[in-house]
């Protein structure tokens, strides 16, 4: 038997290559934008005049008799004593008198005590070191308090990305191929 001639056919398959890096992002993040705006506290104080007040009053009594007023007022308040004084004088006196008998000199004595015996009033107030009445009135301070505050505004910022690419090549690692190799005939025959 003969050989059946046949064909050889080889073939080698095309590679592609492909050479590729990733691309990069690059981000960056601003801090916020803050705009902080204060109040200041205040705080106010008043604080009301003391009241100083003297009284001399009584002073003025011990050295003049003081005030028109005053001065009446003493005497006056001081004749009801010097009244009921002069009539226990009367009536000792008429005592007296009425023990004529009993006393030789009573007339004399009568008239020597009459000289001594007159009634003590009181003009002038009493003197003392401290006629002088001193009033001193404080007031508490008024305190106001007004708080102040703080006012925050915050802007936040946009992130800034940036992206670079990667770099992507392709090419032809391997052609394809065809090769068809046709039998060898017996051209002798």
């Amino acid at each position: 038997m003969i050989p059946f001639p046949s064909i050889q056919i080889r073939q080698q398959y095309g590679k592609i290559g492909i050479d590729a890096d990733l691309g990069q992002y690059t981000i960056r993040q601003p801090k916020a934008t803050l705009e902080i705006q204060t109040t200041a506290a205040q705080l106010e104080i008043e604080s009301p005049p003391m009241e100083f007040e003297v009284d001399q009053n009584r002073a003025w009594d011990a050295i003049n008799g003081g005030k028109y007023e005053r001065f009446n007022n003493r005497i006056y308040s001081q004749m009801p004593d010097i009244l009921l004084e002069g009539i226990a004088l009367m009536v000792e006196k008429g005592n007296r008198m009425a023990a004529i008998h009993v006393r030789t000199n009573a007339i004399a004595d009568s008239a020597e005590s009459a000289q001594y015996n007159h009634a003590k009033v009181q003009y002038f107030g009493p003197a003392s070191f401290d006629n002088v009445d001193v009033y001193i009135t404080t007031h508490k301070p008024i305190i106001r308090m007004i708080e102040g505050g703080v006012d925050i505004y915050s802007r936040p910022n946009r992130p800034e990305i940036e992206y670079e690419r990667g770099k992507l090549d392709i090419y032809m690692r391997q052609y394809a191929q065809l090769e068809i190799i046709p039998p060898q005939v017996d051209t002798k025959r």
